[in-house]
């Protein structure tokens, strides 16, 4: 008769405590950051979208505090120029940036979040948070369907794509400074590769403020 086995169901994770992790993600426009961030989002409700601040006019759908802080180009500046804003950059015109507080607020309190934002608010987030980001770019799979893309959007004339295209070379130049590169060809795969890169940030040693006081239980 074969000797029966003790089975034991599954046991909850211990709580470890841990800093934030803040996930960069940027690339041209039409790539499918914005896509990729609101899919992890969607995934893990838990995980906090950095809502950004711009000046340019609402798209059809947007909401104020939910997709973007919709301000004037004059509020902007006075955010800038009073040290409110994280990152911040002009372009094609308009001001994009980061408010400062809740990211901060969010870190202290071991909450995760994502930003979309280009390669210059990556610098600036970068130079401001060295130990909390970790960034990612997300790549065309060609040139010719990036624009396909962008014309596929039927929010932008002829004129913008064209201005957009220009940038997007000049935004691939920048991938070598970040910490990891996909290229979006199929959508789930890319979100799954994002997904990866968080959870694997979340394990880092350095991260897990709780992790010697959760060791030091296990000796005496």
């Amino acid at each position: 008769m074969t000797p029966s086995r003790e089975r034991h169901g599954p046991s909850a994770r211990p709580h470890v405590a841990r800093r934030g992790v803040c996930l960069v993600i940027s690339a041209p426009s039409g790539a499918g950051k914005s896509t990729i961030a609101n899919a992890l989002r969607a995934a893990e409700p838990q995980l906090l979208h950095s809502v950004s601040v711009t000046t340019r006019q609402p798209r059809p759908g947007e909401s104020e505090g939910v997709h973007y802080h919709f301000r004037t180009m004059e509020q902007f500046e006075q955010m800038a120029a009073t040290g409110d804003l994280l990152e911040w950059a002009t372009v094609f015109g308009r001001g994009y940036g980061t408010p400062r507080g809740p990211v901060e607020a969010a870190l202290a309190a071991g909450r995760d979040m994502v930003f979309d934002i280009d390669w210059q608010g990556h610098r600036q987030i970068r130079a401001a948070l060295p130990d909390d980001v970790i960034s990612l770019f997300v790549l065309p799979p060609s040139l010719a369907e990036l624009e396909r893309r962008l014309h596929g959007r039927a929010s932008d004339h002829a004129e913008e794509i064209a201005r957009r295209m220009t940038a997007a070379r000049d935004e691939i130049a920048h991938w070598r400074e970040f910490d990891h590169v996909i290229v979006n060809t199929d959508l789930d795969q890319a979100i799954a590769e994002a997904r990866s890169i968080l959870v694997a940030a979340r394990l880092q040693t350095a991260r897990q403020k709780g992790l010697p006081a959760f060791v030091a239980s296990f000796e005496g």
